[in-house]
């Protein structure tokens, strides 16, 4: 038995059976990962959007570690001057006026339900959401997430949330015609739907439909932040919105911290950014000074190495080689967020595949993700370089041959 094998044998016995892992990983540099047994992989997921300047940069680590030595945490009882300087550059990264404010958090689902609870403090309670929406599992984000499998066992539980077609807006001005919605939650691009954005013009109309009805207007950028889409904010980005525009509340988490958990939401106007007041709402590790350390860290890479413009060149590019690949169908995205549809229903085949796959002077396997049964997902560090996406590229023709050969084998 490998060490990997003994690993999962230890994990099957420990561990909820909420996940079904295939792989234990040990290490990771760059945009690699190497599991107990030396084997490694191009890790083209980021532990899903998450590891956006890499595994251990060594301006991330020296940050941790500094911060780690001087004070790791305070609670909420205590402000923290990591904290601080994350907000005021947040806040300058998502194009906020002198009164917005951010609230700290631990996860995506956290910042979600954070600027929930924001809404629901205007006094109203109709929650509009988009279908094939993801924002997470908690109960009150569980309420806005589209899928009928997550939200079913908690019926009752969750909150009454009314979901629209994605882009349609005759749809969203029915909607808000009788004056009771509280907020609209709209992701840019539905990641967990397969990386599918909205029409350019729709979040644009949105902003002024929602004021013109007294509604806030919530983004999550929970998995589109922090340079996912070659932009700070895919809001921000103008090939995904056609004009700009300044959300009421934003949510951000995943790449913020380059691998720490924090999430964060951002109220970028009144009335969002003065509805909670002492009491409210709480936390004991949100806004702590490592998490916020990781974070400044991680901004001040993507910064200072260029990373947005380089995810973006790096990711038009990969685009267009996999949409020129015989069984892909499509191909959407906007920076180092894509994902590629096949001819044939063996998405989840190929991500199989793919860790097993082998690659003269490459790596020993990929790290991919399906989101359907004939979609791919490709969310890897913003580190990325042309060379090594073209690695999986030249693999992939293999990679679906195989796949259909294992699902018809006559």
């Amino acid at each position: 038995m490998t060490r990997s094998e003994t690993f999962l044998e230890q994990y099957r016995q420990v561990i909820t059976p909420l996940f079904r892992p295939d792989l234990v990983l040990e290490r990771g540099q760059g945009a690699y990962v190497w599991d107990p047994d030396g084997i490694r992989y191009l890790d083209l997921m980021s532990g899903i959007a998450v590891t956006a300047i890499g595994h251990a940069h060594p301006a991330w680590v020296r940050a941790v570690a500094q911060q780690a030595g001087v004070l790791a945490h305070t609670s909420n009882l205590y402000a923290n001057e990591p904290q601080i300087a994350l907000a005021a550059k947040l806040l300058e990264l998502a194009g906020a006026g002198p009164e917005g404010k951010v609230y700290f958090g631990n996860s995506g689902a956290e910042a979600n339900e954070a600027a929930l609870k924001t809404a629901l403090l205007t006094g109203k309670h109709r929650v509009l959401a988009l279908d094939g929406s993801f924002h997470g599992r908690t109960l009150g984000a569980l309420s806005l997430t589209h899928k009928e499998a997550y939200r079913k066992p908690y019926d009752g539980f969750t909150g009454q949330v009314q979901f629209l077609p994605a882009g349609d807006l005759e749809a969203l001005e029915m909607a808000l015609r009788e004056d009771d919605v509280a907020v609209l939650c709209l992701e840019v691009i539905q990641g967990e739907r397969g990386v599918v954005p909205l029409p350019p013009g729709y979040v644009a109309a949105a902003r002024r439909l929602t004021r013109e009805h007294g509604a806030l207007l919530w983004i999550d950028e929970v998995q589109t932040g922090i340079g996912r889409t070659g932009a700070w904010f895919a809001y921000r980005n103008p090939a995904l919105v056609s004009e700009p525009v300044v959300p009421d509340l934003v949510t951000a988490a995943k790449a913020l911290g380059g691998g720490f958990p924090i999430g964060a939401c951002l109220m970028l106007t009144e009335p969002a950014a003065s509805l909670f007041t002492p009491g409210l709402h709480g936390t004991t590790f949100g806004g702590g000074p490592l998490a916020c350390a990781a974070a400044l860290a991680t901004l001040g890479v993507i910064e200072h190495e260029g990373l947005l413009e380089h995810a973006r060149v790096v990711g038009d590019a990969w685009r267009r080689d996999l949409s020129m690949l015989d069984g892909v169908t499509s191909v959407r995205g906007q920076g180092q967020h894509t994902a590629f549809v096949l001819e044939q229903p063996v998405a989840p085949q190929v991500v199989a595949l793919a860790a097993k796959a082998g690659a003269p002077g490459g790596p020993d396997g990929f790290l991919i993700n399906a989101t359907g049964p004939d979609t791919l997902r490709l969310a890897p560090a913003l580190i990325l370089t042309a060379e090594q996406a073209a690695t999986f590229t030249a693999a992939l023709p293999g990679l679906l041959a195989a796949a259909i050969q294992e699902e018809n084998p006559s």
